[in-house]
């Protein structure tokens, strides 16, 4: 499929990532030149029609990236940000000068507060320097695309003004930033249809719109640019950008994807990958998807409530929109915790083999509160349990003794943790563990000691400090074989605190048989 902006029917929507770009300049979200080919192969595969590789300009370590981008990444257009000035122009063109097909994305400011704050220039010399700009890029780039900086507090004659320039100047895409969040979906709608009609422009020249989330709106909004006529979308993955963020690309997609009759349009998108590539952008900028995010988040396709499962159980459709496959989730997980009923533990138990009586079900139940109260969520493991032993659980046979750490000194030495547990049966067992931190270390030596197998699937530590008992809380699950058991322990110190939520999830695992031998895993 071409993915030429200008080639697309009326009903396609073309999708502009700036993940690299403005998702990766916000505070704790940089990447390095690796990390940024990494990212840039899974938005290839994605299918976005532009990826901004970055802004050359900025330094040259960003211009060695873009370039090593538009020497390895094949599909999309690859586009670098330039201010108007030629020299950044120039930078950019050799930068990108390995990519198959190339855009110029030039920005300069429109509104009153950009003009006379930050640029000391009059509307005329903005019109000027728009023009001059476009035609020096003209020749150096396949696309020339530009924007009119925080063009929502820009008069509208003027906008049209410079946009009928920019155009003119040979502009495919012209982009219409919301750059600090500030309008709303109505204001945005009625915009964007002022200027489709008003602007004088080529054929084949298209709108595009570019929303912050300062005030919660960007999705929102750009669906309503969408709606109004703009045919490019410009947004990043989980919506990380300068301050609140930009509009969320998965977001987007999927609205657009779902609400077909509302918005008309189809994206290039490979929905199916989405999932897959909001976990690596976390896993890249070490920034966790929030639980409760839209389209990506372990909640989206979560169910806990009662009357929510019981209605899942029922149909699917009464409380989910889309299937968690379109975009990639594993599948529709019903989490038993202290929401549930007993219908979905009835459900559980049944897939897991059990049939009980209605006596045998509500003991289980009047257990399986108690649980979901002290560890939140119960897995299926403990549902066995549950139904095996009547509501009891075997006692655990390993607890935490002992913590002791030495911390690297260097970013090429390792800690080591001295970990003492002390066992039902044996006794005290001591050993000794290394690893590139010091919970690394602290796993390590637990694992030796109980000679299991397991691998971190998750991790959450909370602090509150003005808690005067046990001021961390640690809630780990722990991948093992396949399986997965879940620990919670309540301390002072963070380290000791997470020790103590692993032996506590590895207890649980141990009755099963489940667990392999750590030589066996090896």
């Amino acid at each position: 499929m071409s993915r030429d902006t200008n080639d697309g029917a009326a009903n396609r929507c073309f999708v502009f990532d700036t993940t690299l770009r403005d998702g990766e300049q916000a505070p704790g979200f940089s990447m390095t030149t690796r990390d940024k080919l990494v990212m840039a192969k899974a938005l290839a595969d994605l299918g976005v029609d532009v990826m901004e590789a970055g802004f050359a300009a900025a330094s040259p370590g960003d211009a060695e990236a873009v370039r090593q981008i538009a020497s390895e990444i094949e599909g999309p257009t690859l586009c670098s940000l330039a201010r108007a000035h030629e020299r950044d122009i120039d930078i950019a063109a050799r930068a990108l000068e390995p990519a198959a097909r190339s855009r110029i994305h030039i920005f300069l400011g429109t509104s009153p507060t950009h003009r006379e704050a930050k640029l000391n220039m009059s509307q005329g010399q903005v019109l000027d320097a728009i023009t001059e700009t476009i035609a020096h890029a003209r020749g150096a780039f396949e696309e020339v695309e530009f924007s009119a900086e925080d063009a929502l507090r820009t008069e509208r004659d003027f906008l049209v003004e410079a946009f009928e320039a920019a155009a003119a100047a040979g502009a495919c895409v012209l982009n219409v930033p919301d750059t600090v969040g500030f309008t709303t979906p109505e204001e945005i709608f009625a915009l964007y249809r002022h200027l489709q009609e008003t602007v004088t422009r080529p054929e084949g020249v298209i709108f595009s719109a570019h929303c912050h989330d300062d005030l919660g709106m960007a999705v929102a909004n750009t669906l309503s640019a969408v709606r109004a006529g703009a045919r490019q979308v410009e947004v990043a993955v989980n919506g990380i950008g300068e301050r609140a963020g930009n509009c969320s690309l998965e977001e987007a997609v999927m609205a657009l994807a779902t609400r077909r009759d509302v918005y008309g349009v189809e994206t290039g998108i490979d929905t199916t990958r989405l999932y897959g590539t909001s976990r690596l952008l976390a896993r890249v900028t070490h920034n966790p998807v929030p639980r409760n995010k839209a389209i990506v988040g372990r909640n989206a396709f979560a169910h806990e409530a009662g009357i929510h499962q019981h209605g899942m159980l029922a149909d699917r459709n009464t409380y989910e929109i889309m299937n968690p496959e379109d975009v990639g989730q594993p599948s529709t997980s019903l989490v038993l915790g202290k929401h549930s009923g007993k219908h979905a533990l009835a459900d559980r138990a049944k897939r897991l083999g059990f049939e009980p009586d209605a006596a045998a079900l509500q003991d289980a139940f009047t257990a399986f509160k108690a649980m979901a109260d002290e560890c939140r969520e119960v897995t299926d493991q403990q549902i066995i349990d549950l139904f095996k032993g009547a509501g009891s659980a075997p006692a655990a046979p390993w607890t935490v003794r002992r913590v002791e750490l030495r911390f690297a000194e260097a970013a090429r030495t390792d800690s080591f943790a001295r970990i003492e547990l002390l066992h039902s049966e044996r006794g005290r067992v001591t050993d000794v563990g290394v690893g590139g931190g010091p919970l690394d270390a602290a796993f390590d030596a637990v694992q030796s000691i109980v000679g299991v197998a397991a691998t971190v699937a998750e991790l959450d530590i909370t602090h509150n400090a003005e808690e005067d008992d046990g001021a961390v809380l640690a809630d780990i699950a722990l991948d093992i074989d396949g399986h997965r058991f879940t620990g919670r322990a309540r301390g002072r110190d963070v380290v000791p605190t997470v020790v103590e939520a692993y032996v506590v999830a590895l207890n649980r695992a141990l009755p099963t048989g489940a667990a392999p031998r750590r030589a066996e895993a090896a």
